[in-house]
């Protein structure tokens, strides 16, 4: 049996906004409008219009979010997709995103961006998985990232934010200034800029 829950119109005009406690973490949301449905092992709430979820300290911020699973575990976001990470100061863009609140894990897809400003680093690509427990994030696909007057380029890379350590791979390069690195494998370390290369290594150096 299927149920629907339709808000009014009068009360669509007010913004929502509801609190839960699950698993110890201060879960809020907040729309234009709602809509919900309670399904046999399934119940889901969509927020659509400026909507915007908070849980614990990541803010997530889309045209359209859809909330599901045992105490709103899992969040789906699309269309104009923004967030932020408050403690960590991490910021992200993306078509479409998906969270898991007990995990704590985001995973970004479409033109998805990365900023750390504490660390002073953007990096953009096709998909990108961040974990924040583990403070390590994964990109895929025509990555690049830019640190002062570092860029580098790879298929795929994994941002190591507490050791500031990023591995390239996946015809990794990277340019500092005028002078350019390439190898099958390539390892930067983010708070000296040093890097380390593995495998067809060649480069251009001009002094």
């Amino acid at each position: 049996m299927t149920g629907k829950i339709k808000v009014p119109l009068m009360i669509c005009i007010i913004i929502f906004l509801f609190t839960y406690n699950a698993s110890a973490d201060v879960f809020t949301f907040k729309a234009d409008r709602m809509s919900g449905s309670k399904a046999l092992g399934r119940e889901t709430t969509i927020l659509a219009g400026n909507a915007e979820v908070r849980s614990d300290n990541i803010v997530l911020q889309a045209d359209r979010i859809e909330i599901m699973g045992d105490d709103n575990q899992f969040i789906e976001c699309s269309g104009g997709v923004r967030g932020r990470e408050e403690v960590k100061d991490i910021f992200f863009q993306a078509d479409r995103l998906r969270y898991d609140r007990k995990l704590k894990i985001a995973r970004l897809e479409g033109n998805a961006s990365l900023e750390d400003r504490k660390n002073e680093i953007i990096a953009r690509a096709r998909f990108i998985e961040y974990f924040d427990e583990e403070d390590i994030t994964i990109f895929q696909i025509s990555v690049k990232l830019f640190k002062d007057d570092m860029v580098c380029r790879s298929e795929n890379a994994v941002y190591r934010r507490n050791e500031k350590l990023l591995e390239l791979s996946g015809f990794p390069v990277v340019y500092k200034k005028d002078d350019e690195y390439r190898a099958d494998r390539i390892r930067v370390d983010l708070d000296t800029d040093h890097v380390t290369m593995e495998g067809s290594v060649s480069g251009t150096i001009k002094n």
